[in-house]
């Protein structure tokens, strides 16, 4: 058990993700201690990797063989051409809302980060804090603790203060289960902060599946009170990525695409600047890139008639 990265308070909290009975752990293994179920999971490197094959997406044989993110690598001259040229993406919400966030929270609260893949903008706020984070991934990764699908969170209810899931539910099959899972595993009043993307185009490939709007987003989280929510990528970050992704779609060969590529990240990076004058303005609502939600898990949802006639609507249109 000493080579778990978890406390042995969260690995005492730990179930199987098939049926939800209790665990046992060896030095490099888990047993589900069901006697019906009976299902084993390794342990990598100290990241156990707890998968429900027969509703996941992945295998624990692909998990452990692949040991990185199943959105693919680039060449390294493609990532030193990415890296080197400015991006068209600004979160200009995320840091501060990363901080109010950890205030609602306090210190020492345990959070569960779903999607611990790539760091995303403004995370840092939280890190900086004084939270216990538990990261998590499909894939195994550097800033992994645990291997899991977020349909199927394998801990049991009520474990945490607060959960992060930035930029992740546009990648899940159902992301209504997903937050069915979040809701689950967090106490009474625990807080959710999620961001998901509304105007963006597929940059997922096969694994991009969803976008919200503002309402549709507020839906998603019906079984949380809302503390506070918005605009986190703006109007103009939006517009760059369209105009972006329609210049590509004029040519065919790769290497043209690639040039192309090049053209609208250097004619187009400045407009997310725009966005500091734009993010809050009300018809930003309607052509924001992606919004953020901050709420506190309750019993009873809002109501779909609440959220069609009385939920904060932006401008006219």
């Amino acid at each position: 058990m000493s080579t778990i990265k978890l406390t042995s308070d969260l690995v005492d909290r730990l179930r199987c993700p098939a049926c939800g009975g209790d665990i046992t752990v060896t030095e490099n293994e888990i047993h589900c201690k069901s006697t019906v179920c009976s299902r084993g999971y390794p342990i990598v490197d100290g990241i156990p990797v707890l998968i429900d094959e027969s509703k996941c997406l992945f295998t624990v044989e692909e998990i452990v063989s692949q040991h990185k993110s199943f959105f693919g690598s680039r060449s390294k001259a493609k990532e030193f051409v990415w890296t080197a040229l400015p991006t068209l993406s600004k979160n200009i919400k995320a840091a501060t809302n990363f901080r109010c966030f950890a205030s609602l929270l306090g210190d020492s609260a345990r959070v569960l980060v779903v999607g611990a893949g790539t760091e995303g903008e403004g995370f840092q706020a939280l890190r900086e804090s004084r939270i216990i984070l538990i990261e998590t991934d499909i894939s195994l990764g550097p800033r992994a603790n645990l291997v899991c699908d977020a349909h199927d969170i394998p801990f049991a209810n009520e474990t945490f203060d607060g959960c992060v899931i930035q930029a992740v539910l546009q990648h899940v099959v159902d992301p209504y289960r997903c937050v069915s899972e979040i809701h689950r595993v967090l106490k009474p009043a625990g807080l959710v902060y999620a961001e998901t993307p509304f105007m963006q185009q597929v940059h997922g490939g096969r694994y991009d599946f969803t976008r919200f709007s503002h309402r549709g987003h507020r839906r998603l989280f019906r079984y949380f009170e809302e503390v506070e929510s918005g605009v986190a990528c703006g109007p103009a970050m939006a517009f760059a990525w369209a105009y972006q992704y329609f210049l590509i779609c004029l040519f065919r060969s790769n290497f043209a695409q690639n040039i192309v590529f090049v053209f609208a990240r250097l004619t187009s990076f400045w407009l997310k600047y725009l966005d500091h004058v734009l993010i809050n303005r009300p018809n930003a609502l309607y052509s924001a890139s992606g919004f953020y939600f901050i709420g506190r898990k309750v019993t009873e949802p809002i109501s779909d008639k609440k959220l069609v006639f009385e939920y904060p609507s932006a401008g006219s249109a």
